[in-house]
């Protein structure tokens, strides 16, 4: 069987092209390299350089590689840029997914697996989240993510095509340092880029209803998140027609001061942070439940938050050496 893997030249495609590769899979990698870097593909998994909006591309692909599953990973996923481009957004996640599907059941692809995220939930008010919590966006990004979970279920239904929607919560750390996130878009690289600049790291509010006042989130080490997507391909193709929805995330919240306060430590740091306003749309906690996707799955993730600091250090200093020697 041949997965194409779209994105698979991002942080988190990287991942998950070789984890799959190593599972003894094959695959092949559709990316537009916008965001992707091309020396994260391994040199003999196949890259083809395309939008998901090229539908005669993606047909050729889809073809020439005779694929039979695909992994969807290509996305925009800035949450203040899909505020501010709603309609690139649209474009881009849903549109291109449109596209994908239409050329995917016109090759007879049996196999689906799509990116979603935990924006699709909003601002639960719970403790853990689960796949049936009411699912209420704040931003447009999110919307496209629910609406793409949406189109995928309803192709599923109409032609057959096995599907599993997985719903990240908050992805950190690097299987290696050459595959670390490049992006500072979530918090433990942005504590790291105050810490190389010394200056303080940054909590914006403290006064929210959590043990510490500060928000509370569920992180998932990238190298478990690709094991889930081995393990999510792996039930599809052994259960034509499926329909999955599911958490990946670990189940234990980490509120933002705990995680500043492990990343001085283990960096060597000694910054208190300071305390900025709230930022609009931050819930207060957002915690995964994962029993459905160790059921359905038989996954269950292996790293703690330690490991993915530590991970995600090493790719910083590859990328920032001056971190090191700023150090106090």
């Amino acid at each position: 069987m041949t997965w194409l893997i779209t994105g698979g030249a991002g942080y988190i495609g990287a991942h998950v092209v070789r984890t799959m590769t190593g599972a003894g899979e094959r695959a092949v990698v559709y990316d537009d390299l916008s965001t992707g870097i091309a020396d994260r593909v391994p040199e003999d998994v196949p890259l083809v350089t395309g939008s998901t909006l090229d539908a005669e591309r993606l047909a050729r692909t889809l073809a020439d590689h005779e694929v039979t599953g695909v992994v969807h990973l290509a996305a925009k996923k800035q949450v203040g840029e899909s505020v501010e481009r709603p309609l690139e957004y649209y474009r881009e996640n849903v549109e291109g997914l449109r596209v994908l599907l239409e050329a995917v059941t016109a090759a007879g692809v049996a196999s689906f697996v799509f990116s979603s995220s935990a924006a699709v939930y909003g601002m639960p008010d719970t403790d853990l989240v689960t796949e049936e919590t009411p699912c209420v966006p704040m931003s447009p990004y999110g919307e496209t993510k629910l609406a793409g979970e949406w189109l995928v279920r309803a192709t599923g239904r109409a032609t057959g095509l096995a599907t599993a929607s997985l719903r990240y919560f908050n992805v950190a750390g690097a299987a290696s340092p050459e595959l670390a996130d490049v992006g500072v878009f979530n918090l433990i690289p942005m504590v790291f880029e105050k810490l190389t600049e010394n200056a303080p790291p940054r909590i914006f509010g403290d006064d929210y209803a959590t043990a510490d006042g500060t928000c509370v989130r569920d992180y998932i080490h990238v190298v478990d998140l690709a094991e889930a997507h081995v393990a999510a391909a792996r039930v599809l193709r052994s259960s034509p027609g499926r329909d999955l929805t599911l958490n990946i995330g670990r189940g234990e919240g980490v509120s933002v001061r705990e995680m500043i306060d492990r990343v001085n430590a283990l960096t060597g740091y000694d910054r208190p942070p300071t305390v900025a306003p709230r930022r609009p749309g931050d819930p207060a906690r957002v915690v995964a439940s994962a029993e459905r996707a160790a059921t359905e799955l038989a996954w269950k993730s292996k790293h703690d938050v330690q490991d993915m600091i530590t991970s995600a250090w090493a790719g910083w200093l590859r990328l920032h050496p001056e971190a090191a020697r700023t150090r106090r």
